[in-house]
């Protein structure tokens, strides 16, 4: 099923986790060509993204950065927070987009609870980055045991603009699509 921009958003957990060992710095320089996306999600397509836990704006470039809100919501049960839920509920928000640091932790506990909640979750892989890679495809796959499935913000972009049949817009996106 193809997700509405209107009825979703962009959740990124722990951005800047932990500051030992560059972590903090690693989340912008891995997957900053995927987070110059945010602005555009936000922008052309009506789609917001939320940070949540650990989030430093000045460790982001300033456009992006200021195309994120920010929840104080503890990233490891965000669920909990009467906040987090009713900021999903108010928009009538389905479908889920999570994100950040890290895969293995926050991010899976966050996914599963979202869909046992009834959201429509995906990972974006390229927004998201694990303390251990060789950990990865272990998430991925329980993840889709569970309906999650994997993308990445440049499809979800493309994904968006389609459902918005709107074939200036579809064609814009393209054009910014690296």
């Amino acid at each position: 099923m193809l997700a509405d921009p209107r009825q979703s958003r962009v959740v990124l957990l722990n951005l800047a986790r932990g500051s030992t060992a560059g972590v903090a710095e690693r989340f912008p320089v891995r997957c900053g060509g995927s987070l110059t996306l945010l602005p555009v999600c936000h922008e052309i397509l009506g789609a917001k993204s939320i940070a949540v836990g650990e989030y430093l704006t000045d460790l982001l470039p300033v456009e992006v950065a200021a195309s994120i809100e920010h929840l104080k919501s503890d990233a490891l049960s965000p669920w909990r927070d009467p906040g987090f839920s009713a900021h999903f509920a108010e928009a009538d928000v389905g479908i889920i987009f999570l994100g950040g640091g890290f895969l293995e932790e926050e991010v899976l506990i966050a996914a599963l609870e979202g869909a046992k909640r009834g959201y429509e979750m995906r990972l974006l892989s390229d927004l998201a980055f694990a303390r251990r890679e060789t950990d990865r495809q272990f998430v991925a796959d329980r993840l889709a045991h569970h309906g999650i499935v994997t993308t990445t913000i440049r499809q979800a972009l493309f994904e968006w603009a389609v459902v918005l049949d709107d074939p200036a817009m579809t064609h814009r996106i393209r054009q910014l699509l690296p």
